[in-house]
């Protein structure tokens, strides 16, 4: 990491499937969004209230793209670290518009109300930019497991 970068770590739910998109030059890019909604207990309700909920642009590279989207879908609660980064742009109209997205260095699903089976990387999506390579005997190198009826 850079000097200067702004470190942040989130936890969320993916609020649709990772989009895997390729450049010319052939580098994977995988992009999502992470929603994250803070909760507090109410003394006196007794219940937990939501807050503000805050939607996170993300984006990924090359093989960690690869592997997020073939790992990761819609609704799966996340942990997600990375760099934020500001991006600033003109609209048509002239008018100044920025936001806020985070450069993903590493992301997994939470196992607060989940499990998983990790499934190791093997082959060019443990970096590189090509497809997943086909299964072979490597006991690690199976479907990630879900738990059947996760609360998110």
């Amino acid at each position: 990491m850079a000097m200067g970068d702004t470190p942040i770590t989130i936890t969320g739910n993916l609020t649709d499937d990772p989009e895997l998109k390729f450049t010319t030059s052939g580098a994977a890019l995988a992009r999502f969004t992470v929603a994250s909604t803070p909760r507090q207990f109410d003394r006196e309700s007794g219940q937990y209230k939501d807050g503000t909920a805050m939607f996170l642009r993300c984006s990924a590279w090359r093989g960690l793209a690869e592997n997020t989207v073939a790992s990761l879908g819609k609704g799966h609660r996340v942990v997600v670290s990375g760099r934020l980064r500001q991006h600033n742009w003109q609209t048509p109209e002239g008018e100044n518009r920025s936001m806020l997205a985070m450069e993903v260095d590493e992301i997994g699903p939470s196992l607060r109300f989940a499990t998983a089976q990790p499934v190791k990387a093997t082959g060019s999506n443990t970096g590189g930019s090509g497809g997943p390579k086909a299964e072979g005997a490597d006991p690690w190198n199976s479907k990630p497991q879900y738990s059947d009826n996760p609360p998110f």
